[in-house]
């Protein structure tokens, strides 16, 4: 048993295919499951076993590759202990962000990160369903990802810390006879045409609460994940939609109003791998997004006022 055929039982727990796992690791499938097998030879339980035309781990092979998200964490802390790679305090960090949380949260790292003896950033954005998140700390330090409050949770292979519960109001043109109320239910919006996320993003699960509790199906116009360009169809007239309430920058066409009867409120998480912050670096990042989320939490956490729009992030 070795460190990388523990990684590979892992990335196939994860993953679900040794086909997966090769492309991921950059290796052929045949090199993958040499190595299961050398693993296997090692140990008098099965690790793996078929399910149709795809191998899955048994049970004591789910328990190894959780054993196995220990031993990286302490292999990767023991290298760190023997390196100064740990204590720099100037290292380079990745982080992804989904589009809101991107303009939101990119802007005041760079700027308090500027200068030396600063972690280096590398920046990307990554707009993907909420299942995908926990996949891309594969490939960065750190990921900020959304989900709804009573959405599944993430995965137990990936440590995920809360920077912000945040409100989804519903959006509408500043000129709309529902723009003159404080509050909004249901039934008031249900009748109107709405702009929404793809299915398979976190807001759409509301939008589909809002159709439950009015009791009747929505008329879905458009389909738009960008919030820049949601809030321009918006004002334009193209329909009402959710947006999040301090990660939306302001647009003069566009107020936020409050929903009710409905548990409208998302999470913005970060994810990343347990060994991740095992450098100084990672973590300095890490401590600076709680950090710009107390700020947004301190100054924006307001409901928005009538006759204005969304307060900015």
């Amino acid at each position: 048993m070795d460190e990388r055929q523990l990684r590979i039982l892992r990335e196939l727990g994860e993953l679900g295919s040794v086909s997966a796992v090769a492309a991921a690791l950059h290796v052929t499938p045949s090199a993958i499951s040499q190595q299961l097998r050398l693993l296997q030879r090692s140990l008098p339980v099965p690790l793996t076993e078929r399910a149709g035309r795809r191998v899955v781990l048994t049970e004591a092979g789910q328990a190894l590759a959780r054993a196995a998200i220990e031993v990286e964490t302490a292999l990767a802390r023991a290298r760190h202990s023997v390196d100064e790679f740990a204590d720099q305090p100037d290292g380079n960090v990745s982080l992804a962000a989904f589009h809101s949380a991107a303009t939101t949260f990119f802007p005041p790292l760079l700027r308090g990160f500027a200068g030396p003896g600063r972690p280096r950033l590398r920046l990307a954005d990554e707009d993907v369903a909420q299942e995908r998140f926990p996949v891309l700390t594969r490939d960065y330090d750190l990921v900020l990802a959304h989900r709804l409050d009573h959405g599944p949770p993430w995965p137990r292979t990936v440590t995920a810390n809360t920077l912000l519960q945040e409100p989804l109001d519903v959006a509408l043109p500043t000129g709309h006879p529902l723009a003159t109320r404080t509050v909004l239910t249901p039934q008031d919006v249900a009748d109107q045409p709405w702009i929404t996320v793809h299915d398979g993003f976190p807001l759409m699960s509301t939008v589909e609460a809002i159709a439950a509790v009015a009791n009747r199906r929505l008329d879905i116009v458009h389909r738009v994940n960008e919030f820049t360009v949601v809030a321009e169809l918006v004002a334009a007239g193209g329909g009402l939609a959710l947006l999040p309430r301090w990660t939306t920058r302001t647009h003069p066409g566009v107020a936020l109003r409050p929903l009710t009867a409905v548990h409208a409120r998302r999470r913005i998480d970060v994810l990343h791998r347990p060994e991740r912050t095992a450098r100084r670096a990672v973590r300095t990042v890490l401590a600076e997004l709680h950090r710009a989320a107390a700020e947004i939490r301190t100054h924006d956490a307001q409901p928005p006022r009538p006759g204005t729009g969304p307060p900015s992030g």
